[in-house]
């Protein structure tokens, strides 16, 4: 009897401290559930800021490197389509673009530009490779050490970038461009004779945007 006393005393405690060991235990792991792919739809603005440089031939007179840091803001639109997303960007820097030729006392500088373009990416997530192309405008300023003048120039502009989101409504991007704004004139009053003068330019920046 007395045995049997101490073993029902014992199956008590036992019983319970089980609730108690049991809240201890940890809990299996549940994993989180995955976060909703991004969507690129919609309009977005931002900033962007970089580097440029190009070559610069005046016809009959020399030909020179220009370069020089571009800053500036963005606006666009976005929609996606399955994977792929087809946007429209606008974006208009200030530019300290330059370059001379001591030799036949050449400068040309460019003082702002800007593009109008459209996009086509592929939605990997939150990453979005995709190539551009579209207008491209700008001033180009000559100056000699006869005069100088200014023309406001259109011409085209192609490249390639990849932009990844971040942050809930934020991206981050990094492209290429290539530009031509054609070709100016350098008048006599100017260059002492009618001269041609290129201007194209490679353009590398990144930027970031905020999407609404």
């Amino acid at each position: 009897m007395k045995r049997f006393t101490i073993a029902a005393c014992a199956a008590l405690v036992a019983a319970a401290a089980l609730p108690a060991m049991a809240a201890d235990m940890p809990v299996p792991y549940k994993a989180a559930p995955a976060a909703a792919p991004f969507n690129w739809t919609g309009f977005y603005v931002g900033a962007n800021a970089g580097y440029a440089w190009g070559t610069s031939d005046w016809t009959g007179l020399s030909d020179f490197q220009a370069t020089g840091a571009m800053i500036g803001g963005t606006v666009g639109y976005n929609l996606q389509m399955s994977q792929f997303v087809l946007g429209f960007e606008g974006d208009f820097d200030a530019s300290w673009l330059k370059g001379s030729a001591a030799s036949a006392c050449c400068e040309i500088k460019n003082d702002w530009f800007g593009t109008a373009r459209g996009r086509l990416g592929l939605a990997i997530d939150r990453w979005m490779p995709y190539v551009t192309g579209g207008a491209a405008f700008g001033d180009v300023k000559l100056n000699t050490a006869i005069g100088s003048g200014s023309d406001s120039r259109l011409g085209w502009t192609a490249g390639a970038g990849v932009e990844y989101a971040f942050m809930g409504a934020w991206s981050a991007k990094l492209e290429y461009l290539y530009a031509n704004l054609g070709t100016p004139s350098c008048s006599v009053a100017i260059c002492g004779a009618t001269t041609d003068v290129t201007f194209k330019t490679n353009v590398v920046r990144g930027g970031v945007n905020y999407h609404f």
